[in-house]
Parts: C-alpha cells; structure tokens; sequence
C-alpha cells in the first residue's frame, strides 16, 4: 500500500510515460552522424574550408530536419562513394544522405518515404566521338564507366549487369579523365552533378551529354538498419519532414542556391584576365 504522500507524484509520473509519445520522445537519439556522396555538387561536397565536413543542398535539408525534430545532424566526410555506402551499412554512421533504391541497399537500410528530390541519370561522352543512342541498348558493344557501386535504379541496373560493359571508379573526376583518353567510351552519371564537375574541370567544351537519361531516380534519406538511433519516432518524424519539405519546394531551391554556392567556390580560369 502506498503512503498518501507519494501515492499522487508516483501517480502523475506513472501517467506522464503513459501519454502518446513520451516514451519515444524520452528515447530518441540526441545525435545522428550522417554522410553521402562527397563528389556530388550541387547536392554534396566536401568544405573547403573544414574537409572533414560535406555541404550543399542536402546538408541544407538536414539542417532544417535538425531545427525542426530537435536532433543535431552531423554529415561527415567518410571517404568515397563505395566507402559511404559501406559507412552505413555497418551502421559506423547512421544516416545515408541521399541515395537512390534498390533491393540491394534495403538489406541493410531503412529508405524514407517520400524521397526528396529527383535527377536524372545521363550518358556522357566526349564531344564529337558519340555513337547513335536512343536508349539502354545502343550503349552495348561500348565500354562505359561509373562509380563503384553506384546505382541508376533497380531495373537499369538489372540490365546493365546482364547486358553492358560496365567498368567502376572512385570518383568522376578518374571517369571523365579515362573517357578524355579513350579508355572508356561513354560514362553514366546524373545530369547536374556531372556538369558541375565538368564545369569546375574547364570540361563543358569537351563533353556532352547523349539523349535520352537511362534513368530518373529518386533520392532519398536512408538509415541504417544497424545504427542504434533507427527507431520508429525518428523514421516517422523524417517521413513527416520530407513530405512537408516536398510540399513547400524546399529541396529545388536549395539545389538552386548551392549551385551558384559551388560555382563561386571555384577558382577562375588559369588564362584568366588579372582585373
């Protein structure tokens, strides 16, 4: 039998774990270490002025993620693509920002719903050496080259390793610089980061881009199953967020602010005038 004088704290405790959420809300991770693609302006790239970090358009959806939920989001630099991807598998970090689906990552990650933003995937090859293309058929017969594991979505994936000469690298800057040489004969990358890149490389002149995409995929959020802050409060606040970020049209803003940031963080042409 409990004393009158504790009965009534003990009880108003006891009714407070009981509400909708507090439970949750009492266990929800105060931290989350996330990474993504650091070769992949205007959505990620590494700071230059702290290497360690990435920025760009998703970091920036983070942050506001983080503001509104009420749980610092770190994103990191772990090294490559491959390496991030490895990064979160394990669960060393636990949030992918930013990644395309497919059965093979759902092994190992939660992808939230609804993705963010959409890009799409692209056939690149050096300007005045193309080859007739008109889809996923017409790139048989040629070498081409991406990412390790990188992914275009589940079915030209499932096509590609069944039908083309695929080749991997670490980063686009070795596809573009093998395709420049003619080691290679096309390469598969999305649209806007590629001509980021090829722009900040003084490649737009050299390259181009062959119609139509292989591919318009989605990017989305993924946690990994491994990471000790995947529970159901935040997997429903991050569903919460991006459908209200979608709604809004947030993330194609942010990709419109972080390509001019990525172009003014660019030095000038080495032939460039001295003003």
């Amino acid at each position: 039998m409990l004393e009158r004088g504790v009965a009534k704290p003990l009880l108003l405790l006891l009714g407070a774990l009981l509400l909708p959420g507090a439970a949750h809300a009492a266990g929800k991770c105060e931290r989350l270490v996330a990474t993504g693609n650091p070769e992949y302006p205007p959505y990620l790239w590494r700071d230059p002025q702290h290497p360690g970090q990435l920025i760009g358009a998703t970091v920036d959806l983070l942050k506001a993620v983080s503001e509104d939920i009420g749980v610092t989001i770190e994103v990191i630099y772990t090294g490559p693509w491959s390496r991030a991807q490895d990064e979160v598998r394990t669960g060393r970090v636990d949030l992918l920002a930013g990644a395309f689906l497919t059965l093979s990552r759902l092994e190992s990650m939660d992808f939230v719903h609804p993705a963010f933003l959409s890009t799409p995937n692209v056939v690149w090859v050096r300007k005045g050496v193309d080859f007739p293309y008109s889809g996923w058929a017409d790139l048989q017969g040629h070498t081409g080259d991406t990412l390790v594991n990188n992914s275009f979505g589940q079915l030209f994936d499932a096509y590609a390793k069944d039908n083309l000469t695929l080749e991997g690298v670490s980063s686009l800057t070795q596809a573009f610089q093998k395709l420049l040489l003619g080691r290679t004969d096309y390469v598969l990358y999305e649209r806007y980061p590629g001509l980021a890149l090829a722009e900040t490389l003084g490649l737009q002149d050299d390259l181009q881009v062959l119609e139509p995409p292989v591919s318009r995929e989605w990017l989305h959020l993924a946690l990994s199953h491994n990471s000790a802050c995947n529970d159901a409060w935040l997997r429903a606040q991050l569903a919460k967020k991006m459908t209200e970020f979608r709604a809004s049209g947030l993330p194609e803003t942010l990709v419109q602010r972080n390509l001019q940031r990525w172009k003014a963080q660019q030095p000038p042409p080495a032939d460039a005038p001295n003003e």
